[in-house]
């Protein structure tokens, strides 16, 4: 008679219903991954070698293997909740030493690093001037520095004059007098401080070449309303068909000026493009009126992109790349040592994590404020669980059915 048939029974069921409530109390946490109970058949070991007859001792936990399925996406409001869609982990850093989780609901600490609950810094590829430096993994910091100012360079001018206005000659042009222009429009332009200067334009239709067809424009530009800071006096040239032939004789469809400041900035170098001005019968009308320098911003929002890219939205209306969020996978995510809250560490049987950005390989991609919930099937769970509990009185039942075998040979006269 043997009782261990029913006893290893006992404790393998016991370990499968510690399995199945340990999935059902983690059904409502945020990166968990549920785990299933593996068992295997024992034998006892025999010199003389096995044969059909033998019978087995019972069953054995084999191993706790859990399941690395896709968990459910919930939309959230923190900008810094990022959910997997794919396979991979972030990869989180404790003073160097290198977690893996599917949690990503993230916050910034007091320094601007990115961190979750317990404290420990996301990592990511470094951003420097804006551009993604990959292979250098770092702690993911928000800067709160205010974006530097960028001086304008180009101003980019398209509009139509039109063609039946009369001639004003421009020797008796005034910027103070609007009789002695036809058109004027005005643009700001950024200085190497950050300041904001204003650059207006002003058209005269100086000629019309009755042979050529050729009709001329001179356009005068002043920045804050100061002849010392003239941006160029330009001939525009315009053919029968109302299309821009050439500045000036044959000059590019751009010119190159100097304005002079007074506050302390460098002097402003600026091209002005008129190559999109059309001269055509319809009224005066401004359709391109662009520039390429902004003043100094303060970091007003984020966000992440599906590739993990962060970018930093500033006052100004600005962006800029801050960092990008890496990911990491494994041979045998199955390997993976499980360390609690939703976190696992690196292994042998797992193998070497693989970095990379979201998106890319076999990486999945990021989805910024969601989560992803816990994998845990809560109906199928206590199916489990049901079967597992019969299972147990099953075995239970064995047990007492051997005692009552005993029972009746011990009785024997």
């Amino acid at each position: 008679m043997s009782f261990q048939q029913g006893l290893s029974g006992l404790n393998a069921a016991a370990k499968n219903l510690d399995v199945i409530g340990n999935n059902v109390a983690n059904s409502n946490t945020t990166g968990f991954k549920q785990s299933v109970a593996n068992f295997g058949d024992v034998f006892a070991a025999s010199l003389g070698g096995g044969d059909g007859a033998q019978v087995g001792i019972g069953t054995t936990l084999a191993s706790v293997a859990q399941q690395f399925s896709q968990g459910n996406i919930t939309v959230t409001n923190n900008p810094l909740d990022v959910a997997i869609n794919g396979k991979g982990f972030f990869r989180m850093s404790d003073n160097g030493a290198i977690t893996f989780t599917r949690n990503g609901q993230f916050a910034v600490d007091k320094t601007g690093y990115i961190v979750d609950s317990g404290g420990q810094n996301l990592t990511g590829f470094q951003a420097i001037k804006g551009k993604i430096v990959p292979g250098v993994l770092v702690d993911l910091q928000m800067s709160t520095a205010d974006l530097p100012p960028t001086s304008t360079v180009k101003v980019t001018v398209g509009a139509n004059l039109a063609a039946t206005d009369s001639v004003l000659l421009p020797a008796g042009f005034l910027p103070t007098d609007p009789t002695t222009f036809n058109f004027s429009t005005a643009t700001s332009v950024i200085d190497s401080l950050g300041q904001s200067h204003t650059a207006t334009m002003y058209f005269n239709k100086s000629a019309v070449d009755l042979v050529t067809k050729v009709s001329s424009w001179v356009v005068n530009v002043y920045v804050d309303g100061a002849a010392a800071n003239n941006l160029g006096v330009t001939t525009l040239n315009f053919d029968a068909a109302g299309k821009l032939i050439t500045l000036g004789a044959s000059a590019p469809n751009n010119l190159v000026k100097k304005a002079v400041l007074t506050n302390g900035a460098t002097d402003m170098t600026v091209t002005m493009d008129y190559g999109q001005m059309t001269q055509f019968g319809s009224g005066f009308g401004v359709n391109t009126l662009e520039q390429d320098g902004f003043g100094a911003g303060q970091l007003s929002g984020y966000s992440i992109g599906a590739d993990g890219i962060i970018l930093g939205r500033y006052t100004n209306g600005q962006t800029d790349t801050l960092g990008q969020v890496a990911l990491a996978n494994f041979s045998n995510s199955q390997g993976l040592k499980p360390l609690g809250e939703s976190k696992w560490g690196e292994s042998a049987s797992s193998g070497a994590a693989l970095i990379g950005s979201p998106g890319s390989a076999s990486l999945g991609a990021l989805q910024s404020a969601a989560r992803e919930d816990s994998n845990v099937d809560l109906t199928a769970e206590l199916v489990n669980m049901i079967t597992a509990q019969r299972i147990y009185q099953a075995n239970a039942q064995s047990i007492k059915t051997q005692d009552a075998v005993l029972q009746t040979l011990v009785n024997l006269k």
